[in-house]
C-alpha cells in the first residue's frame, strides 16, 4: 500500500484490529444499536439475512464468561488457556454480541432452488455462513469507526452446544460471540502478509 490518502471505509479497514482489554466504560443503547443496523446491512444470500444477533450484558455476560472460563477444564492446555483468555475478555468488555445462523435458508432452500435436499444442505448451510461472517465484519468495523473495539471470540467454537444452550437458542446454529467496548490501551494489530503473498492473477 503507498503513502496516499486513503478515504474514511478504507481507514476503518486498516484500523481494525482485535481488541481484548476494555475501558470500564458503558457502550450505550443507541451505539449497540448502530452497530448492529450495521451489520444488518451485510449482503446475505438471496437477502435472506439468516441471522440473529443476541446481546448480552451485566450479568448474563458474567454468566457466559464464567461457562466458558469452567469449560477450558475439558480440554488440553493450549486449547484451555485460550479459553480462559476468551473469559477474561467477555468479563472485561461493557457488552458482548452473539451471532447464530437461523437455519432460514437452508430450511427452505431445496424449494427455492428446486434441488434434493441431500445435495443442498451443505450449499445452503455454507451461504448462511459466510452471509453471517459478512455481518460479523461490518459489526466490527462499526465498532472501530465508533471509536470501539472489538474481538471475534472463534475459540468458543469448541464449546458452540454449551454457549447456544446457555443462550437459550436450541435451533440454529453458532457463528460468533464478540466483546465491545471501549480499549483499554492502544496496541496495533499484527503485521498482515503483503499482498503478493496471497495474491493469484490470471489473465
Amino acid at each position: 500500500m503507498d503513502n496516499s490518502p486513503m478515504n474514511p471505509t478504507l481507514q476503518t479497514i486498516y484500523s481494525r484490529h482485535s481488541v481484548r482489554q476494555f475501558e470500564d466504560t458503558p457502550v450505550d443503547e443507541e451505539t449497540i444499536k448502530t452497530i448492529l443496523d450495521a451489520a444488518n446491512q451485510a449482503p446475505s444470500a438471496h437477502n435472506q439475512q439468516s441471522w440473529q444477533f443476541i446481546v448480552l450484558q451485566g450479568e448474563k455476560k458474567q454468566e457466559l464468561s464464567q461457562l466458558v472460563s469452567r469449560s477450558g477444564a475439558n480440554f488440553p492446555k493450549p486449547s484451555a488457556a485460550i479459553l480462559r483468555m476468551a473469559a477474561r475478555s467477555l468479563a472485561n468488555a461493557p457488552v458482548v454480541i452473539a451471532v447464530k445462523n437461523t437455519g432460514s435458508l437452508i430450511s427452505h432452500g431445496s424449494d427455492l432452488f428446486q434441488i434434493e435436499k441431500e445435495r443442498s444442505w451443505d450449499f445452503f448451510r455454507t451461504m448462511e455462513i459466510q452471509s453471517s461472517a459478512a455481518a460479523v465484519e461490518n459489526l466490527m468495523l462499526a465498532a472501530t469507526s465508533l471509536g470501539l473495539g472489538s474481538v471475534w471470540l472463534g475459540i468458543l467454537y469448541l464449546i458452540k452446544a454449551e454457549v447456544l444452550d446457555f443462550l437459550g437458542e436450541e435451533q440454529g446454529e453458532f457463528m460468533a460471540v464478540i466483546p465491545v467496548g471501549y480499549p483499554k490501551k492502544e496496541v496495533g494489530g499484527p503485521k498482515k502478509k503483503s499482498l503478493e503473498y496471497v495474491l493469484k492473477e490470471l489473465k
